[in-house]
């Protein structure tokens, strides 16, 4: 009388868990980015109220603001995942990270600034009058976000 084998080998559960480190190995970097993009987005999406309040001016006002009085709640902290957000004279939003637990990313900036429709940054009092097109994101500086955890409206 034969008898029937049951379950695994030993074998096959050892290439069963090498093929499950394999994918943890590649599936959990992609994930860490992951998280840190929707985590950017809600940055950029801290820079909303701004972004408004930086268009409106343009199109309406006759005389430009000064550095981080454009209205829109410039050095406060507004949000868990920013830590600074600030103005220049031209209405450039800088943005600051922190709450990623993450080096390359907590501290660093990202600066959204308005264009016109042939893509030029706008300047007071210069462009005053005119409507914002688009907003560029730009992280390149030294002290930038990795372009590896940007929105892709960003990139």
């Amino acid at each position: 009388m034969q008898r029937k084998q049951r379950g695994f080998t030993l074998i096959e559960l050892m290439i069963v868990v090498a093929i499950v480190g394999i994918l943890a190995a590649i599936a959990l970097p992609a994930f860490k980015d992951y998280t840190a993009k929707a985590k950017m987005s809600e940055v950029l999406l801290a820079a909303s109220k701004c972004r408004t309040a930086v268009t409106e001016i343009y199109q309406s006002a006759t005389v430009a603001p000064t550095a981080d009085s454009w209205g829109c709640g410039e050095n406060d902290t507004v949000s868990r995942y920013v830590s600074g957000l600030n103005t220049d004279a031209n209405g450039v939003v800088t943005l600051t990270a922190q709450g990623f637990g993450d080096a390359t990313i907590d501290g660093k900036t990202i600066r959204l600034i308005p264009s016109d429709a042939s893509g030029a940054a706008m300047t007071t009092p210069g462009s005053l009058g005119n409507p914002v097109a688009r907003w560029r994101c730009q992280s390149g500086t030294s002290n930038g976000v990795p372009v590896r955890v940007l929105p892709a409206e960003c990139r």
